[in-house]
């Protein structure tokens, strides 16, 4: 089953939430506050849609409200890659990976985790990708 589409402002709460375990509008107001100009009013807002859209779960504990993830970082980061295939057209997925490989920083283990990942794709490799565009909307 697939999560309902997070905006990247509930990103940014979902990453605290996902970091801390649990916690609390205000400390997430304060983390936030160096990075992005919200107001607390605001990271209310973001938390009742997450809540609203099943990413997390809210108990009140005393006078203030503590928060917990109801999806997994895994799920959410799974679920977007497959929201992010749908959006490109699959001819031009292996461009778009190199691309993140190009852009992003990994460890030696993590190449070593690309590295047997390709080795099992080299099973099942087809001889062309199919293109997914609409009709006469292809450029490929």
């Amino acid at each position: 089953m697939s999560l309902e589409t997070i905006t990247d402002a509930e990103w940014e709460i979902m990453r605290i939430v996902w970091t801390k375990g649990e916690t609390t509008s205000t400390e997430i107001f304060e983390l936030l506050q160096e990075k992005i100009n919200w107001k607390p009013s605001t990271v209310k807002t973001l938390l009742n849609r997450l809540v609203e859209k099943n990413y997390l779960q809210t108990e009140k504990s005393g006078k203030r409200f503590l928060y917990t993830a109801l999806v997994a970082e895994n799920k959410a980061t799974s679920d977007l890659a497959t929201e992010v295939e749908g959006k490109i057209c699959a001819m031009k997925i292996p461009d778009f990976l190199a691309q993140l490989l190009e852009d992003s920083q990994f460890t030696k283990e993590d190449l070593a985790h690309f590295e047997e990942i390709i080795n099992n794709k080299k099973k099942t490799t087809v001889e062309k990708i199919a293109c997914n565009c609409l009709p006469g909307n292809c450029h490929c």
